[in-house]
């Protein structure tokens, strides 16, 4: 299987720069993954294709600040840090821009010292540990010198660091944010619950190995980067209840997925965990617990469009981007939503 089989054109203005005033107010693409069946709605209808006894899974995490800005101590060289993964309590694996100035031993301020960091190792591809040292809480520090670590194919500035996290994000740890969860208000989630639906809250972590260009020629041949994830008793219960009463589990979002399928065993039931998750799911995956799912419209070639892929078909999922192009759907992180029932 060709990573290029899960390439498509779109046109650079179909790209979503902005959220839209209303995070309900989006489109929405169903897509009928038996036959291909595609009909077009708008977000706030998603609770007529939930049914009572369904359960919704979400992804909970936060998105920290995570883009940092500083100057090398001694050359006075600007630098660009992204934190990617907590290793420990004050050391991150980053990515570093430009990495050349940056070796073994180099310091960075940031904030005219508020907070500093030093290079402390250089791991794969590149990324550097560094080690921060400051006065304070960490997290208050990096929401005041922090910015939030849009894509880069998001060019216009955020002004409200909250349209990049979902209503209902708890953790802080993510460097992107789980961005299907972004269509959905409290009022909604209000109304869906009185229906009759059951809301699961998982955590995972996201990392930006997620959003990486696959740079190989055969989709087996890609490496995921590993995420954090978390599953409690109460989000296990309802999973596993709602397996056992033969209603669907609708996970919003790739990370739930990839969440509750890391642990789920082959009767669909999920466990109580945490743990690092490496799941790369492409076509010819056989789902354990997943039925149904709510995504946003993926960047081709890329890893979440194979998992998608997996759930509906290549074909069907390859037709339904083509309709979406030419109905003019928006695209990627503040762009329209898909449901896969």
């Amino acid at each position: 299987m060709k990573v290029s089989d899960f390439n498509y054109e779109l046109p650079e203005e179909l790209i979503a720069q902005d959220p839209l005033e209303n995070r309900d107010s989006s489109r929405l693409m169903v897509l009928k993954k038996e036959t291909g069946e595609i009909s077009h709605h708008v977000f706030h209808d998603i609770i007529d294709f939930l049914n009572p006894g369904d359960c919704l899974v979400i992804n909970n995490t936060k998105v920290i600040p995570a883009r940092l800005y500083g100057v090398k101590v001694g050359t006075q060289a600007h630098v660009e840090v992204l934190l990617l993964k907590r290793k420990e309590k004050d050391v991150w694996e980053t990515l570093v821009k430009p990495g050349k100035k940056l070796k073994v031993g180099a310091q960075i301020s940031f904030g005219d010292g508020l907070l500093m960091g030093r290079v402390i190792d250089i791991v794969e591809e590149g990324n550097r540990l560094i080690q921060f040292s400051y006065q304070g809480i960490f997290e208050e520090i990096l929401d005041q010198l922090g910015e939030m670590p849009l894509p880069p194919y998001i060019t216009h500035k955020l002004e409200d660091k909250n349209r990049y996290q979902t209503v209902y994000a708890r953790y802080n740890g993510s460097a992107a944010a789980p961005t299907a969860g972004l269509h959905f208000t409290e009022d909604l989630l209000k109304k869906i619950e009185e229906k009759g639906v059951k809301i699961a809250r998982v955590t995972l972590h996201v990392g930006l190995g997620t959003f990486r260009p696959v740079k190989v020629d055969e989709v087996r041949d890609h490496h995921m980067h590993s995420e954090f994830y978390m599953i409690d008793e109460e989000a296990a219960d309802l999973i596993n209840s709602t397996k056992d009463q033969g209603k669907r589990v609708i996970c919003v979002g790739t990370t739930s997925c990839r969440t509750i399928e890391s642990v789920a065993d082959q009767e669909g039931h999920v466990r109580a965990t945490s743990g690092w998750t490496q799941i790369f799911i492409y076509p010819g995956y056989k789902f354990k617990c997943l039925d149904c799912l709510i995504t946003n419209f993926h960047l081709p070639q890329s890893t979440l469009l194979m998992l998608v892929s997996a759930l509906a078909g290549r074909d069907h999922v390859m037709k339904a981007y083509e309709s979406a192009i030419e109905e003019k759907y928006r695209f990627f992180s503040f762009g329209d939503a898909m449901f896969i029932e």
